[in-house]
């Protein structure tokens, strides 16, 4: 199903001008605003509001490419952070969740404290949302949290990770499109990405 004015709907439009590939109901894209290189997207084929309310057998193709990729991009950059916005702090409205390379503390992201909630959270996001119908999801190398989703604002992580990296400015995607200099600095950003990418996939 795809919605009308929905940028993660539009497969001709900007999101998906650096596909890496894709599987059945995913696809793997450069994000064309990165906080850091390195910076992925998984986004949903269909338009489902967060990972957590999709069908059980696409929940279960997205562990697996979540885990595939993941592991990829920390052998290219040593160490991978992901997050999903589980509807609270979203800006698009489209199942997507980012993987960047980022090595820090988890107060860092969330000085608040993290949710009690840890180990295998991504396995557990379904329930969460069936329950609770949000979450707000991260991880930083093989530790994953969920946080209080009373805490969410728009771009919720993406600004606290862009703080986190020390490029604050990039938090705002829509402000980074309007910015000469910023979106320079991305394509080259993205380009050697695509080469990354490419020579790891021929390994």
């Amino acid at each position: 199903m795809q919605t009308p004015d929905c940028p993660h709907c539009d497969v001709s439009g900007f999101a998906y001008a650096h596909t890496l590939e894709e599987t059945p109901s995913f696809r793997v894209v450069c994000d064309v605003h990165p906080l850091e290189e390195g910076h992925l997207l998984i986004i949903a084929k269909d338009h489902v509001s967060c990972m957590g309310a999709l069908p059980p057998a696409a929940f279960e193709e997205f562990q697996r490419l979540y885990d595939s990729v993941n592991h990829r991009l920390s052998n290219l950059y040593s160490t991978t952070s992901t997050f999903e916005h589980g509807i609270v702090g979203q800006s698009v409205f489209h199942a997507h969740t980012h993987l960047v390379p980022f090595n820090g503390q988890a107060t860092d992201i969330v000085p608040e404290g993290i949710g009690s909630m840890h180990g295998n959270v991504l396995k557990a996001l379904p329930d969460m949302f069936s329950r609770e119908s949000r979450y707000l999801f991260f991880s930083i190398g093989e530790e994953s949290w969920t946080v209080d989703a009373t805490l969410a604002a728009p771009r919720f992580f993406r600004d606290r990770f862009a703080r986190a990296l020390r490029k604050p400015e990039r938090g705002d995607w829509k402000w980074m499109r309007t910015d000469a200099r910023s979106m320079r600095e991305a394509r080259l950003e993205i380009d050697r990405l695509n080469k990354r990418w490419s020579s790891l996939s021929k390994d």
